[in-house]
């Protein structure tokens, strides 16, 4: 991304597909053991039986929509609303239980090294 590109706002909230057949994954920012992603969910959720397990943290801001979190050791399910942040550590099994079918879900996540 050239300075001049990168020096325009950006709004996370808009240009929102609806509908689309698989979640969508945008790459905003990237470095050394850094990078930044807008999700963005429409009903979608793991595969059953899938787990997502990361060698990096993952701290994932929901900004809209409504979604549900699931973890394996130990089990735990989160609900999450807007606003809501949470941190995971590398290696923890978590998968995306549910999210917002009526309007789209929007993470801001952050992948980055302890």
């Amino acid at each position: 991304m050239s300075e001049e590109a990168a020096a325009r706002p950006g709004n996370l909230l808009a240009n929102l597909p609806q509908n689309v057949p698989e979640e969508l994954t945008e790459i905003l920012a990237s470095g050394s053991g850094l990078r930044v992603e807008r999700i963005v969910s429409t009903g979608h959720r793991s595969p059953d039986g899938f787990w997502y397990d990361q060698p990096e943290r993952e701290w994932v801001l929901l900004l809209q929509g409504a979604a549900t979190l699931q973890f394996a050791d130990p089990p735990e399910s989160i609900d999450l609303i807007p606003g809501d942040h949470v941190d995971i550590v590398a290696h923890r099994r978590h998968r995306v239980e549910s999210t917002s079918a009526t309007e789209p879900t929007v993470w801001l996540a952050v992948f980055y090294q302890d």
